[in-house]
């Protein structure tokens, strides 16, 4: 269920929004660049999801920019909006409890519904050391999109020179012949990806294949190939990263250091 921060009972968006959400996926990819979205664009709080289908957590506000606003709380699953530019964004912090992906799922199906976006865009990754042969040469990004969307960003993605996620051997050596779409560390994408198609939902999957460590760059990565679609930020001396606000809660991304007495 949604909670509107304003105590209403029914978030107010207008009409032809695009909502981004991220996958909770290897190297958290998605989340650190819905956070630099949210930092960025200053995008205030308008609700949050109250659901068992979340591990539960609560935390400082992640994008403090003063002592006032640092002791706001955040939650596992928060939505920011700017009505102005009808941009919808829902940052997920936490994972989704096990055996409870498909009721998420439902629930996040229900809500896009209910508020008519016109596009819902996933911000997802997917490991770099599982990848086909085919998938070996080129850009290390790759896009999915839904039946209904396809006619749309036909141009869009040629004119982008976007690549498709490629379809690999369901048993490799064994039959070759029968092929599927695979986001091995993709966590729910593939699942949601299938539940827009059969929604008939307008959605695009747009991910990075990575690895763990440190993911920033790939974040940084993944959110210059989207804004080159969407034009969140504009371009200076052609790099965006410099554009990109940094939230104050990455100063403690890899902790807080080591503490001298050790030495």
């Amino acid at each position: 269920m949604l909670v509107p921060t304003d105590g209403g009972s029914e978030l107010a968006l207008p009409g032809g929004c695009i909502l981004l959400l991220p996958a909770i996926s290897v190297g958290n990819v998605g989340q650190l660049a819905i956070d630099l979205i949210i930092s960025t664009l200053n995008m205030p709080k308008v609700g949050y999801f109250y659901t068992d289908c979340l591990v539960p957590m609560v935390g400082n506000n992640p994008y403090a920019t003063n002592e006032e606003n640092a002791k706001d709380l955040c939650t596992s699953a928060e939505v920011y909006a700017l009505p102005s530019r009808k941009l919808a964004v829902l940052q997920l912090r936490s994972p989704i409890v096990k055996k409870k992906s498909k009721s998420f799922r439902q629930l996040l199906i229900s809500w896009i519904k209910r508020c008519a976006f016109a596009k819902v865009i996933l911000l997802s990754s997917s490991h770099a050391y599982q990848r086909d042969d085919q998938q070996l040469f080129g850009t290390p990004f790759r896009y999915l999109v839904t039946p209904v969307t396809q006619i749309s960003m036909e141009e869009v993605v040629k004119e982008l020179q976007w690549k498709a996620m490629e379809k690999v051997s369901s048993y490799p050596g064994v039959n070759d012949e029968e092929k599927m779409i695979s986001i091995p560390g993709g966590g729910f994408t593939k699942l949601l990806y299938d539940d827009c198609c059969s929604e008939e939902i307008q959605m695009a999957v747009v991910l990075k294949f990575c690895s763990e460590g440190d993911n920033i760059p790939d974040a940084f990565a993944l959110l210059n190939h989207i804004n080159e679609w969407l034009h969140l930020v504009g371009q200076s001396n052609g790099d965006f990263s410099t554009k990109w606000k940094i939230p104050s809660s990455w100063r403690l991304l890899f902790g807080s250091g080591l503490p001298p007495a050790l030495f």
